[in-house]
């Protein structure tokens, strides 16, 4: 296997050591609170069901579907985007449907990346980002998460001293890992350097509707002159629970948009029609259920912060996203996330994201996702609280808890 090409240009996937550490305490009978995958645990929306279950059977839509996706579901993303972000879109040729928002990223990579190409990716950065283009062949260059004045300081040094000049650069807001909020006026500016030195910009707004206040996060085709350099991907996981039906988008650019749609068209039928048309359903519905998805969000978002606090683990409170990002404790944080995620589910039986799947500049930190209820996410601080204090007496046969001086 690790003879090919593509493969070899692939790091080990750093979660699958979690997830198998996982397994194995869980077939040794423990109960591992697992806070480690974003997977959403609640229902989809009922008239979603409904939806699915009387488009399922019918001879026509069990045939071969639409690649780019049917016209009434791009039409619903069309009507989303007015409603939610005042932006208008083509449906014919501003909106392509994708097997979720990371196949998307995948193939836009596979479209546009040339052998040597250049990207610029945040670090930390969910890893498609990084890895679609890693796999098509193009070179990746870091530059800041956080959606400050820093992440123009690093583009520009970036445009200096890449050869070739980067062809484009990736932007997550609300980010996925660091829960990070972009503003709109973030986004013009971004928009405007684009423009200005001819690169694309490819936005992932997965979690558009996870968020916590009374400002929703806004979309980069808000910013003036989007439609000429971007395009933006969502999805249907997190706003409706629908994470493995595999449902997203991508909309934007026109000529992104047909390069996009060609690589697909080879490559893919699109999604089973009746998850379409339940999709579209879900778009043109009332928008209650996604309310009440981010109600209860919150409310486990308020139940980690209080008690892992009170566990002796201060995690800052994420404005957006099913996520919370926060540096490994002192004690263990030269261990690096990886071996301190290992210990969690050892001594804590909690599972969580290490901070360094995400690149190398995120191994100070782990992600813990809001996917267990508030009563486990309470187990899991009380088992923290106990590795916590427990770990100077159990550990020191085990690990160094303090760095040599």
């Amino acid at each position: 296997m690790s003879d090919f090409h593509r493969v070899r240009r692939l790091p080990p996937y750093v979660f699958e050591q979690v997830n198998k550490l996982k397994a194995k305490a869980r077939a040794a009978g423990a109960d591992i609170v697992d806070l480690g995958m974003g997977n959403p645990d609640l229902p989809a929306p009922k008239h979603v069901l409904d939806k699915l279950i009387e488009t399922v059977g019918k001879p026509r839509t069990d045939r071969y579907s639409a690649s780019k996706g049917i016209p009434g579901l791009r039409r619903a993303q069309a009507s989303y985007y007015a409603r939610r972000f005042g932006v208008k879109l083509n449906p014919e040729t501003q909106v392509v449907a994708t097997l979720g928002s990371k196949e998307g990223f995948a193939n836009m990579a596979q479209a546009i990346t040339a052998p040597g190409d250049v990207v610029l990716v945040p670090n930390p950065s969910y890893p498609i980002h990084a890895f679609g283009f890693l796999m098509a062949g193009g070179v990746i260059r870091s530059i800041p998460a956080d959606p400050t004045p820093d992440f123009f300081v690093a583009m520009e040094r970036a445009l200096v001293h890449s050869i070739p000049k980067p062809i484009a650069v990736v932007v997550c807001y609300p980010s996925n890992p660091t829960a990070m909020v972009a503003s709109l006026d973030f986004y013009k500016d971004l928009v405007i350097f684009a423009k200005k030195h001819e690169i694309f910009v490819l936005s992932d707004l997965a979690y558009s509707e996870v968020y916590f206040d009374d400002d929703p996060p806004p979309s980069l085709l808000q910013a003036p002159g989007a439609f000429d350099v971007a395009v933006e991907f969502t999805s249907m996981s997190k706003t409706f629970s629908m994470a493995g039906w595999r449902m997203g988008f991508a909309v934007g650019n026109e000529r992104l948009l047909a390069a996009l749609a060609r690589v697909k068209s080879y490559l893919d039928y699109g999604a089973y029609t009746p998850i379409q048309v339940a999709a579209a359903a879900a778009l043109n519905g009332p928008d209650d259920c996604i309310k009440e998805m981010r109600a209860i969000y919150k409310r486990r978002r308020d139940a980690m912060v209080e008690s892992f606090a009170q566990a002796g683990w201060v995690i800052d409170s994420p404005r957006a996203s099913m996520f919370a990002w926060t540096p490994v404790p002192e004690k263990f944080r030269h261990l690096g996330s990886l071996e301190f995620s290992k210990l969690l589910i050892e001594k804590a039986e909690v599972a969580v994201a290490p901070g360094i799947g995400f690149g190398e500049h995120g191994d100070d930190y782990v992600r813990l996702a809001l996917v267990e209820n508030e009563q486990r996410i309470r187990q899991a601080a009380r088992g923290v609280r106990r590795f916590f204090e427990t770990a100077d007496a159990t550990l020191h046969n085990v690990v160094q808890l303090k760095k040599p001086a």
